[in-house]
């Protein structure tokens, strides 16, 4: 792909997800995410029903007039993404792979944080943390975010969500909210994110194919493992193989609820072929509720 169908691929990106943001998620996202306290703003004159814990008192003295300090919440905040890019991402039988799907998401979280001038940084990781961009503001940045989750080619096979949760508790030192963004097709993480949990606002986003969880009965095809490579052929007439395939889908979905429920992290699935927009929205209200 040259740099002129990049950069087509990033503006169509953004221009879909932008318009949402600013006109749906800005407002529902302001209210499910809190800032971190209460700042002073002014001080001004008492009025009848204010609260007289507020008063200040030096003010007061100094002018004979009651005066109260008025505060306002500290609303700026840190966004973390931390993206799986591994090979398993780039499948899709219905709309769109995966992938695809995780930077559009990706794209609306993030725009929807600088329109309330929070900071955004990513992490993007197979086994391995393969990129880390430190959290800023702008649509530069934003749209670099999305250009290297696009197109950033993973140097491991692997998968693992551990590794990028330990190097967030590494070099997140601030409280942030963090979306991860993953087909979570792995296990072995409890650990990092019970950590991660203490610190951060954890938020799963479950991304996935109807395929994955629930394989056709298609008679025999050709596969590839997406992260080793090896190629297999499976009989999907066989009852054996469709159960197999289908219970190996929900371990590591359940494993994903269950870890992320176990440390109170907000969760959501999101399948390829659904309507995400809504589904992001109801969860943006529940955060609010």
């Amino acid at each position: 792909m040259d740099a002129t169908e990049i950069l087509k691929k990033i503006r169509k990106i953004e221009i879909k997800t932008k318009g949402l943001s600013k006109h749906i998620f800005s407002g529902e996202y302001h209210s499910a995410f809190k800032g971190r306290g209460m700042s002073f703003s002014e001080v001004r004159d008492y009025q009848y029903g204010d609260d007289v814990r507020n008063i200040d008192w030096n003010v007061t003295a100094r002018t004979g007039d009651p005066h109260i300090k008025v505060f306002e919440e500290d609303r700026e905040l840190t966004v973390m993404l931390i993206v799986d890019i591994s090979k398993s991402s780039y499948f899709g039988s219905v709309n769109q792979f995966k992938s695809e799907l995780t930077a559009e998401i990706s794209a609306i979280i993030a725009f929807s944080a600088i329109t309330n001038n929070d900071k955004v940084g990513a992490i993007l990781h197979t086994d391995k943390v393969e990129k880390y961009i430190p959290p800023k503001k702008g649509k530069s940045h934003i749209l670099r975010i999305i250009r290297e989750i696009i197109f950033l080619k993973p140097q491991s096979n692997g998968t693992s969500l551990d590794e990028a949760l330990i190097y967030l508790n590494n070099i997140q030192k601030k409280r942030a909210i963090v979306f991860v963004l993953s087909d979570f097709m792995c296990t072995g993480y409890e650990s990092a994110l019970s950590v991660a949990s203490k610190r951060h606002d954890i938020i799963g986003l479950h991304i996935y194919d109807q395929i994955e969880r629930d394989l056709p009965n298609v008679g025999l095809i050709n596969t590839t493992d997406s992260e080793s490579g090896k190629q297999v052929v499976l009989d999907t007439s066989s009852k054996k193989v469709r159960t197999n395939y289908n219970n190996w889908f929900a371990n590591n979905y359940e494993y994903f609820k269950s870890t992320f429920n176990r440390y109170r992290s907000d969760n959501i699935s999101i399948n390829t072929k659904d309507d995400y927009v809504k589904l992001l929205l109801q969860f943006f209200k529940r955060r609010s509720s």
